[in-house]
């Protein structure tokens, strides 16, 4: 957007928001003012339930806590001050969590340049280097608010055999742990069994509003980042909330509000290079679960850099994301961008997760529950319990074996392109790859390879990362989605110590409980399966880029 930084910004507490008042302008009418008239930022400032209708109201009540949760976690700040001396000898930290629990602080520390190994995947390849790396240096942040998180639970337990089978006692190996749970869950239980440590988190938050609580601080903390600076910096923002202007929060979430309502439910996250680092995979998770619902929603479509294919289109509202930008510096180098948000890292956090809940009332969604995100997992209990179904391929080509619906062509550019072709003017496509995201990192370039040959949004998600993500937008949003799911073989299997599969076991099961999740809604969608990953990686980039336009 031309001239973006020439209008007045909407600034409070060290952020600033650029472009929201023209995207609220070009609807029929102010959807910030129509917040406005319904007194939406003093009810919001004030926790009122009722502002996302009737049926959202009990939920509501239990979960606004973020709105000041960071005042609260001053309260952490001794006891995170004495868990990180108790502690000084572990300085390989490894945060296991999956959605909220695991990318706040993945921010936190990418921005901030602290070391940080965080453990979000089932692939055993990741699982087992994870558990190669610095064991007796090792500290494990166990996160999960409900505390019966799959994952987790299975990460827990594979660190807990390592340390038993390194040669440590059982109670050495408790001080190896350090446990972040909701007060009562079943983790808490099971953290008091083990001796580990035990952080209790703000039960009145949910996990993807969990940033500035003990899920975002307390691995952050124990990697070296000074906490007490977001919280300061959410606080100094913290004011504006209840104001009818000087709000940035209020300006954001309107303008993704009003976008949606003139056809722009795309948000393209793109980060601006001034300093905060993987913010666009935090705000993804928290927008797309909280308003994908009931056919409707935001979808976040994290891209690689201002020029990347899919950062623009009719469809596609531009958001630039980052810290201070100096005099003379614009958005995203100069790419065009519809909104500008710029500030501290505790005041993005607070800012987006304000601006989700106004766009939650624009759209008429709960932003606080996620109706489908049980329906993959139980599906993965099922073939988890039943054992895989036998499929054959439709076609294979190298290292790759396709398994398509009957009349797909039988070659990779070519089933790849009819893929594409189901878009058509107001479709997605989102790339799903249930393999290692270090070792078979090169999948990510098929993001940008299919929006080019598509002009389309496209999104990544790694699995079964993006189910606590993406993967209820994918469900509950408008079913305009069309799906490619890459899986992998796996040459080296690891057992969950105490359950009956292994962790390629429990992936490929995650990997069919959403296929079937979404091929119950009849979308498009296509399963490459890589039987040599690195072969198999290099043959889809090579057919991506052979896909025609």
């Amino acid at each position: 957007m031309s001239g973006l930084l020439d209008r007045p910004a909407e600034s409070a507490g060290g952020l600033s928001v650029y472009g929201a008042d023209v995207v609220d302008a070009a609807g029929a009418a102010s959807t910030r003012e129509a917040l406005l008239r319904s007194d939406v930022p003093a009810r919001l400032a004030g926790k009122d339930p009722t502002l996302w209708g009737p049926d959202a109201e009990e939920e509501a009540r239990i979960r606004l806590g973020w709105v000041d949760t960071h005042r609260r976690s001053r309260e952490l700040l001794p006891r995170l001050a004495e868990l990180k001396a108790e502690l000084a000898d572990l300085d390989h930290v490894v945060l296991a969590g999956m959605g909220g629990s695991s990318l706040a602080p993945e921010v936190i520390t990418r921005t901030l340049g602290r070391p940080l190994t965080v453990l979000d995947t089932t692939d055993p390849g990741q699982v087992r280097a994870a558990l190669a790396d610095r064991l007796e240096r090792t500290v494990v942040v166990v996160a999960s608010k409900s505390g019966s998180t799959v994952e987790t639970d299975s990460h827990r337990r594979a660190y807990r055999q390592a340390f038993l089978d390194a040669g440590m006692t059982e109670a050495e190996a408790g001080r190896h742990f350090v446990v972040v749970t909701d007060p009562g869950s079943p983790l808490a239980a099971t953290a008091a069994e083990m001796g580990a440590s035990v952080v209790l988190a703000d039960p009145e938050v949910g996990g993807r509003f969990s940033a500035l609580t003990a899920f975002g601080l307390v691995p952050a903390a124990l990697a070296g980042v000074d906490v007490v600076e977001l919280v300061d910096q959410a606080e100094a923002l913290a004011d504006s909330f209840g104001g009818r202007a000087d709000n940035p929060g209020l300006a954001l979430g309107a303008a993704l509000g009003a976008a949606a309502t003139v056809g722009r439910d795309k948000i393209a996250l793109v980060a601006d290079g001034t300093g905060i680092e993987g913010l666009g995979d935090w705000v993804e998770q928290l927008v797309a679960e909280s308003t994908g619902k009931g056919g409707l929603g935001l979808l976040p479509v994290v891209v690689e850099s201002p020029t990347s294919p899919g950062a623009t289109g009719p469809d596609v509202l531009t958001v630039s994301y980052g810290g201070a930008l100096a005099a003379g510096v614009t958005p995203a180098g100069g790419a065009p961008v519809d909104v500008a948000v710029n500030g501290s890292l505790g005041a993005h956090f607070l800012t987006w997760e304000y601006a989700t809940a106004v766009a939650g009332v624009v759209l008429g969604v709960d932003p606080f529950d996620q109706p489908n995100v049980t329906e993959s997992k139980d599906n993965t209990n099922r073939i988890l319990a039943a054992g895989p179904v036998s499929e054959t391929p439709s076609f294979t080509s190298g290292a790759v074996e396709a398994y398509a619906p009957a009349g797909a062509p039988g070659d990779l550019p070519g089933v790849l392109r009819w893929l594409l072709d189901g878009l058509g003017d107001d479709g997605y496509l989102a790339v799903m790859a249930y393999l290692d995201r270090f070792a078979d990192a090169d999948a990510a370039e098929l993001r940008a390879l299919l929006a080019q040959a598509s002009g389309r949004p496209v999104t990544f998600g790694w699995g079964p990362r993006f189910l606590h993500s993406t993967g209820q937008y994918h469900k509950g949003g408008p079913q305009v989605g069309s799906f490619l799911q890459i899986t992998g073989a796996v040459t080296d299997d690891l057992p969950v110590p105490g359950r009956p599969y292994t962790f390629g076991e429990l992936q490929a099961a995650q990997a069919a409980g959403d296929r079937q999740a979404l091929a119950g809604r009849g979308r498009p969608l296509l399963r490459l399966h890589l039987t040599d990953r690195t072969a198999g990686v290099a043959e889809l980039l090579d057919a991506a880029r052979r896909v025609r336009t």
